[in-house]
This record gives C-alpha cells, sequence and structure tokens, in this order.
C-alpha cells in the first residue's frame, strides 16, 4: 500500500516560524520514511484569505484524488469551512491545528467568535485532528471534537551545542519570534527597561514584516525608553544566522502571551541554555525547575525580577545553564515525532 498524503499550507513552507518549522519537519521525515507527499501552497493571505485565494483553494482542493489523505494547516482551516464541507466525503482531511485562529492574541471579539465559528465547522469535516501541544486539548473539546479523533503530536527537537557564550562582560539576551502582539516583546521592552542601568544586550530574532503594527510600537518604545544601545531587531534569520546568535547567547528570553508548545524555547534548552519565560504551553515542562525563571504571561514586574536576576548573577545563570544541559538528552528528536505522526495518518488510511 501506498502511503500517500498531501499538506494544504498557507504562504512559504520555508518560513521561519514555528508551525511552518513543524509543517517541514513533518513534510520531510515522511518524505524520508517512504511516503509519497506532496504540498499544495496557498496565498499568504490566509488566515483572511481574497477572493482570489479561496478561488486558488477551491481549485486546489477539486484537483486532488478521491481518498487522498489531506492535512490542512491551522491557518487555512478556518478560513475555508465551506470548501471542506464540500468535499469531506471525497477526502480524508486532518486539521493539524498549531493555535486555533479564534485563540490570538490581540483579535477583537467579533472576530474571534467568527473563527470560532469557522472553525467548529471545519473540524466537523476532519477524520482525524492533529494538534501540536496539549494545552489546545481543552480547545478541542470545546468545539465538540471528539477525543478519539485527536492525537496530540508535540515538535521535536534538533540536537545542538552547547552555547559558548558571548566571551564578554555584557550580558548576551536572546529572544526568537515573529514580533506580533502574542509573543510579548512589548512586555519584554517594559521590563528591561526598569534594568537600563546594567550591562545587557537584547537580540530579538524574527519576522519584521508579519505584523507591521507591533513592530512600529516595538520600534517606537526601543527609542523612547533610550534602549537603542540594548536593544537590537535582527528580523528573520536562516538555520546559520540563528545557531550563530544562539551560541554567542547567555541567556534566552521569551515573554510570549500564549504559546502551544514552545519550540523556541525548547531549541534554547537544546543549547544548554538558561531560560527566562512564561508559564504557558508546555513551557513549565520543558524548563522545568532548574533550567529557568518562569512568570505568569503578562506579568512585567514579574519578568523584569527574574531578568534583574539572571543579569546580575553569574552563579544563578550558571546553575539554570546546568540545568538546561540536564534537560536535553530528553527532548524528543524529529524522527520520533515524525514517527507518531505518520502511525496517525495511517490509522485514517484505506489503501
Amino acid at each position: 500500500m501506498q502511503r500517500a498524503a498531501v499538506f494544504v499550507v498557507p504562504g512559504d513552507l520555508d518560513s521561519r516560524t514555528g508551525g511552518y518549522i513543524y509543517d517541514r519537519h513533518i513534510v520531510d521525515g515522511l518524505r524520508a520514511a517512504g511516503w509519497s507527499v506532496d504540498v499544495g501552497m496557498l496565498d499568504d493571505t490566509f488566515p483572511r484569505p481574497t477572493a482570489s485565494a479561496i478561488a486558488e483553494a477551491e481549485a486546489l482542493f477539486a484537483a486532488l484524488p478521491a481518498g487522498r489523505v489531506t492535512v490542512v494547516d491551522s491557518l487555512a482551516l478556518g478560513a475555508i469551512p465551506e470548501i471542506l464541507e464540500q468535499h469531506r466525503s471525497r477526502l480524508r482531511v486532518v486539521a493539524l491545528m498549531h493555535m486555533p485562529l479564534a485563540s490570538d492574541i490581540g483579535i477583537a471579539e467579533e472576530t474571534a467568535a467568527q473563527f470560532a465559528a469557522a472553525e467548529r465547522r471545519a473540524l466537523a469535516t476532519a477524520a482525524l485532528v492533529i494538534v501540536t501541544g496539549r494545552s489546545t486539548l481543552p480547545v478541542m473539546a470545546n468545539y465538540d471534537v471528539p477525543s478519539m479523533r485527536v492525537v496530540l503530536v508535540e515538535p521535536g527537537t534538533d540536537p545542538a551545542p552547547i552555547a559558548r557564550g558571548p566571551g564578554t562582560s555584557r550580558v548576551e539576551l536572546l529572544s526568537v519570534g515573529t514580533l506580533n502582539r502574542g509573543k510579548g516583546h512589548e512586555e519584554l521592552l517594559n521590563a528591561l527597561a526598569a534594568v537600563a542601568s546594567r550591562d545587557w544586550h537584547l537580540t530579538c530574532a524574527g519576522s519584521l514584516t508579519r505584523h507591521p503594527p507591533t513592530v512600529a510600537r516595538i520600534r517606537a518604545m526601543v527609542q523612547e525608553r533610550g534602549l537603542d544601545d540594548h536593544v537590537s531587531l535582527a528580523g528573520e534569520l536562516n538555520a546559520d544566522e540563528i545557531e550563530e546568535r544562539y551560541d554567542r547567547a547567555d541567556v534566552f528570553v521569551l515573554a510570549t502571551l500564549r504559546e502551544t508548545y514552545g519550540m523556541a524555547v525548547a531549541e534554547a534548552l537544546a543549547h544548554g541554555l538558561p531560560v527566562v519565560s512564561t508559564s504557558t504551553g508546555a513551557i513549565p515542562a520543558l524548563v522545568g525547575t532548574e533550567a529557568g525563571l518562569l512568570v505568569s504571561p503578562g506579568d512585567v514586574r514579574g519578568l523584569s525580577l527574574a531578568l534583574s536576576r539572571v543579569i546580575d548573577d553569574e552563579d544563578l545563570r550558571a546553575r539554570l545553564a546546568e540545568g538546561a544541559r540536564r534537560i536535553r538528552p530528553s527532548l524528543p528528536p524529529w524522527d520520533q515525532v515524525v514517527r507518531k505522526f505518520g502511525a496517525a495518518l495511517e490509522s485514517i488510511s484505506r489503501g
């Protein structure tokens, strides 16, 4: 029996965000395991597609062979319920839920309600729902998706060398994530402004084009708080560039307001870096009690105190780094994740 699937993904699969990185690892891993995997690329206007983008999506689904396992990324899922309803009996739809659109930080209540209604319809068409973080399981229950149709497949982590640090007395902080409202960069800058007299530098690695209003606010905050010499906005980096930033860092920082899993935190731990972050998604389980300091999402004062401690206390940084090095071997590799994902797809395959 040929194992075949198509992944329907909006935008560029090579984008350096957690969802795209996950999708790319799964696609490449399944192909390496003998699957025939096609990728159907949708317009990058999703999840708020233009009329022409919807038309292209309709044509893409209509061209798929009957019975094909069709994995639909959550960035597209809630925007095309009508198309999925049209093809639900012809295709084996798999909903790949990174984070529900209705859970996005900063969207209007009315928009969230519209997304939730559309996602409920779309999920009803799915033979299987794969969620990438344990925190999404209750949301699927709220959407009335039976637990027997839901499979948890959390991300893997690539092995990485231990970070060597910057080799200077200045404490190098690294934050990795798209500059959007949900990643908490504004809270992070407010927290760091209170410790601006210390000797530290923050590099923010992540796209500066996906959410221009947030980027504009962050640039203004850097200037208004006199942090120009403390903060660098590096933009979206390729694999080699981001590896260099991890290698030169002392501490990894992520002030995210909501996370499904926390892939960047896992990547930091793989480099043996101490972590200052928030208690959302899988981050508490990843970091534990020995590899970092966690605060509640949105707690600027708590974040400032945590940052002050790691910036001022070299011994604390060393102890947390040692904790991170102990965690490294327990991080699941991607090949293990791909096997679980493939088994989930096979469970709905009929040849």
